[in-house]
């Protein structure tokens, strides 16, 4: 028995839509972990200052994450290890070596400087934290993370070897051992250490999912070793191409960075509300956009590699019309059942109405740019795949400057009336008006609008530069609008019918009213799609009904474009 779990993890994954959806499996088990750790963390500590410190203690550590890891990631490093495995195991071994060990010295030596200048960084970039007490937790909590950037990168340097091999089940299983140390630390060592406890419980859920992947590695004799001399021109090319994704990355975590220290100045627990409701809308994000990004990306390297610039561009346009067919219906459920889905997975203990109505308010709007955010991720990944890392630059350098801008704008006063009409008119519209600390809705909305902008000008880039793809598109977007668009309205109005049925004063009840609506609207959604004979819902049927785990497939088959 545990040899073939064993045999089932460490299996090889060809096809595109088996490999995206199996992806997709365990993105959504690692969510719905996250989602237990997140009601875990609203039913213990509510919208408040305490959670709002826990959620800051992260923004310096996943900054250096991002800004040193990103050299040694998947769409990075994976194609110029598909080079060297072609050389012979030697070089690959060779390159493994080194990039690790340049890797490592840099991430914990900018870890070790972190450490020691937190007691000067924290209150310059946290100015909301007024109060001592709360400076020097938020301290120590960073400092205890500053583990968690190390051993993730080293598991992301891993993954590398395993999705080389096309492993994705290893890759996907790791989250889970992640939100499993972190609900633990909560459980079991909360009560004894506070939130330190928390953060200990975070570095352990890095180190599993770390650990999960080496024993692949130490198979295929492609663990790496520390080597005491590296070779500069084996990683020269790697680290600059990883540095435009570096940029692309980092600006995010620079915009969350900002964010975060905008929402320190407002009604405490504002940090907490942004971050459970972006945490919500990561769900479908990471199941669906995540998912086909990540299993199309060795394929398009593949062929732009061998110079199959049709297929290429046949590979990003059925990627995106997949991902446009699952977001589209998922943006229409969570605007219409936003306050079902949040009292339903957050609210309990001491989260309460007001602090449901806010996190829902901007789960919607973060939810209007789920499809932009996705089709972002595939056009960065087509851009990587394509060896074309400066046009992501581009448009995330600008993007990021404009969201910031907003944010800042709009929050801190210098919008004067014009951020005075903006709030009334976004709180009105989301039913929060009267509700203390609707202020965070700004942020989310120049989220939002970031998001939507950066889509626009990656598609003009992209269509500039593989002629084709909005016409690929064109007849499947409008399909699924007018799909997503019904799904809305029914749900919306099974929603007003059970109202009196279900007892909305139970969870039970919020549940059962937002699940029954939203199955009806899905229900409605389905039978427009087969009416107008849509191409996208025959696809994944023909893919869930097959037994996707046991399907061998070699390379997505050739699809004209138009």
């Amino acid at each position: 028995m545990v040899g073939k779990i064993i045999r089932f993890f460490h299996k090889e994954i060809n096809g595109l839509h088996q490999a995206a959806y199996l992806l997709a499996f365990f993105s959504l088990l690692s969510q719905l972990l996250g989602l237990f750790r997140d009601r875990l963390f609203a039913y213990t500590f509510g919208a408040g200052q305490e959670l709002d410190i826990y959620y800051a203690a992260f923004r310096i550590p996943d900054f250096i994450f991002i800004v040193v890891a990103s050299v040694v990631s998947v769409s990075v490093l994976i194609p110029f290890l598909s080079e060297r495995e072609q050389a012979g195991q030697k070089f690959t071994k060779e390159f493994i070596d080194h990039a690790f060990t340049a890797f490592f010295v840099v991430i914990v030596g900018v870890s070790v400087v972190a450490y020691i200048l937190m007691p000067k960084n924290v209150p310059l970039l946290f100015p909301g934290f007024g109060d001592s007490q709360g400076v020097s937790e938020l301290i120590a909590l960073s400092r205890i993370l500053l583990l968690s950037p190390i051993l993730l990168g080293c598991s992301n340097f891993f993954a590398n070897i395993t999705q080389l091999h096309n492993r994705f089940i290893l890759t996907s299983i790791s989250p889970l051992f992640y939100n499993g140390g972190i609900i633990l630390g909560t459980l079991v060592l909360y009560p004894v250490w506070g939130l330190k406890g928390v953060a200990i419980g975070v570095v352990a859920g890095a180190l599993f999912h770390w650990i999960i992947q080496i024993p692949f590695a130490i198979r295929k004799d492609l663990s790496p070793n520390i080597v005491y001399r590296i070779k500069g021109k084996l990683i020269a090319k790697p680290l600059l191409i990883s540095l435009p994704r570096t940029l692309t990355l980092s600006s995010s975590q620079i915009v969350m960075l900002f964010f975060t220290a905008f929402a320190s100045t407002l009604t405490p627990g504002s940090i907490s509300v942004f971050v459970l409701a972006m945490n919500l809308q990561s769900v479908p994000y990471g199941i669906i956009g995540g998912s086909y990004s990540s299993a199309v990306f060795p394929s398009l390297s593949r062929v732009y590699a061998e110079k199959k610039i049709n297929d290429f561009l046949a590979q990003v346009i059925m990627t995106a019309r997949h991902i446009i067919f699952w977001t589209m219906p998922v943006i229409a459920l969570f605007i219409v059942l936003r306050a079902q889905i949040v009292r339903t997975i957050l609210g309990a203990g001491q989260f309460s109405w007001s602090d449901t109505r806010l996190t829902a308010a901007c789960l919607a709007l973060f939810a209007v740019s789920l499809v932009a955010q996705s089709l972002c991720l595939l056009f960065t990944r087509a851009f990587y795949a394509a060896g074309k890392t400066a046009k992501p630059v581009v448009s995330t350098l600008i993007t990021a400057t404009f969201t910031i801008i907003a944010g800042w704008y709009l929050v801190s006063g210098a919008g004067g009336a014009f951020g005075t009409d903006v709030l009334r008119v976004t709180s009105e519209w989301m039913k929060v008006s009267e509700v203390v600390g609707s202020s965070i809705l700004l942020l989310a909305l120049a989220f939002t609008i970031g998001k939507i902008i950066d889509l626009l000008i990656l598609g003009y880039l992209f269509e500039r530069e593989f002629s084709g793809f909005w016409a690929g598109i064109a007849k499947m977007l409008t399909q699924v609008t007018g799909a997503s668009l019904l799904i809305g309205f029914v749900t919306y109005a099974a929603l007003q019918y059970f109202a009196p049925i279900f007892d909305q004063a139970t969870g039970v009840g919020i549940f059962l009213q937002g699940f029954v609506s939203g199955m009806i609207g899905l229900v409605a959604g389905i039978g427009f799609l087969v009416l107008v004979n849509n191409k996208e819902i025959r696809e994944a049927w023909a893919t869930i009904h097959t037994k996707i785990w046991r399907t061998r497939m070699g390379m997505v088959p050739e699809e004209r474009v138009g």
